[in-house]
């Protein structure tokens, strides 16, 4: 695996509140060796160590994307939803940004029949089919139609399943987390104090509260992806 220089500032990270964690009370002992002090009753994160592993995940997904292989970013709660879809599509990876259906990897084929219905649905819709169907029926297919927009519209194009994924949060994602776990999948995750670090790839230590913090580790991660795609094309 290649390395680069990512200019990833402390300074920066403090701005962004990336060392901030979780209340002692609910630590996980597990994150001690990231975890710098205490203040105030909240635990301080180590934010030499964050960079340390932000740096060591760019360079992993930098030399993914040099590969050609697909990503998938996962962050459903409030705090990081608009930011997983601006990353992400500015970025070209795959991303679930709402609800996290079960089974939507490890039960990849009735992904496949959904995304397949989404596909009809949106064909039809385009074609002005909608406006030829009664009123009543037109209606109960938008319904449909924005479900699946919804809850799948960002894996949309997605057609098996991704090579590594990046998870914004390892509590809130726990059954995305174990489904990539059960197949193999490499992950990426920011984990608080009060998260299990043995149970991803490469933990990156971080506040996955906030929202600077969640935006700072994401917009890192997706422009070393965006270097590695632009290198590949050369």
């Amino acid at each position: 695996m290649s390395k680069r220089y990512w200019n990833i500032d402390l300074e920066e990270m403090m701005e962004a509140r990336v060392h901030l964690g979780h209340k002692t009370r609910k630590w996980n002992p597990k994150m001690a060796p990231y975890i710098f002090t205490e203040r105030k009753d909240t635990h301080i994160i180590n934010l030499a160590k964050t960079a340390r592993s932000l740096s060591e995940a760019c360079d992993l997904v930098f030399d993914i994307a040099g590969r050609g292989k697909q990503f998938l970013i996962v962050g459903t709660k409030y705090q990081a939803t608009d930011l997983v879809a601006s990353a992400a599509t500015e970025a070209r990876c795959h991303y679930v940004n709402r609800k996290w259906l079960g089974g939507m990897l490890t039960n990849w084929s009735t992904t496949e029949t959904r995304l397949q219905k989404f596909k009809d649905l949106k064909k039809e819709q385009d074609t002005g089919r909608f406006n030829q169907l009664p009123k009543k029926e037109a209606a109960m297919l938008k319904r449909q139609l924005d479900q699946l927009q919804k809850y799948l519209g960002g894996i949309r194009y997605m057609r098996s399943l991704p090579d590594i994924a990046i998870i914004t949060n390892q509590r809130e994602e726990s059954i995305a987390l174990g489904e990539c776990r059960t197949l193999g999948i490499p992950t990426i995750c920011l984990v608080d104090t009060d998260c299990d670090p043995d149970l991803v790839d490469i933990p990156i230590p971080a506040n996955d509260d906030g929202i600077a913090s969640i935006q700072l580790i994401l917009n890192r991660l997706t422009s070393a992806i965006c270097e590695g795609r632009a290198l590949r094309s050369l």
